[in-house]
């Protein structure tokens, strides 16, 4: 293969991984051996500081990956948007809350312990990533069922499910009270 054109497919592959991909990888898909492409890769990152451009190589193991000179962060920071901050209702808490203590759970389980339709909740909980679909229930419709994610863990600051706090009694009575409470006035508007 042409080493202009080689030099554009991993290019494109790097910029759009956005992560580090193994050497090997890029050889296999530009068809050239592991040597012939760690010289491509060494061209490719001399003529990017050759012509001062905003990007480099790094190396890490096997592997490489397409990253900002650090002296471009500035420029970076003037048009990247900050992240969305999520937001967490009552609503979306007690909804996350249901899934990380009865999963895996389908959104009828949730809707029969929150007693109301909980579609939004789950929206926002699958948009944030703080739950996912595990699969399917082997029952008529075979409904959905969510769980919680590695990031629920990290935003929350707990190692694995066995951390969370336990629930007590009289905290478990409380949020059906409140769950009740919130029914009877949606019934009454």
């Amino acid at each position: 293969m042409e080493r202009t054109r080689a030099k554009a497919i991993i290019e494109s592959i790097l910029f759009t991984m956005g992560e580090s991909v193994e050497v090997s990888r890029l050889a296999d898909v530009i068809e050239e051996d592991v040597k012939t492409t760690r010289s491509i890769l060494d061209e490719m990152e001399k003529e990017y500081e050759k012509e001062d451009r905003g990007i480099f190589i790094t190396w890490l193991d096997s592997a490489v990956q397409l990253c900002t000179k650090a002296e471009m962060y500035e420029y970076l920071i003037k048009v990247a948007r900050a992240p969305r901050k999520m937001t967490l209702t009552d609503t979306v808490l007690e909804t996350l809350s249901i899934i990380a203590y009865k999963q895996p759970v389908t959104r009828v389980e949730i809707e029969k312990v929150r007693g109301v339709s909980c579609d939004h909740a789950i929206n926002k909980l699958l948009e944030y990533d703080l739950i996912t679909e595990l699969g399917r229930l082997d029952a008529p419709g075979r409904p959905l069922l969510f769980g919680t994610t590695e990031q629920f863990l990290r935003c929350f600051g707990v190692k694995s499910l066995e951390e969370l706090p336990k629930l007590n009694p009289v905290q478990i009575e409380e949020f059906k009270a409140q769950a009740e409470a919130e029914i009877q006035l949606r019934l009454d508007i």
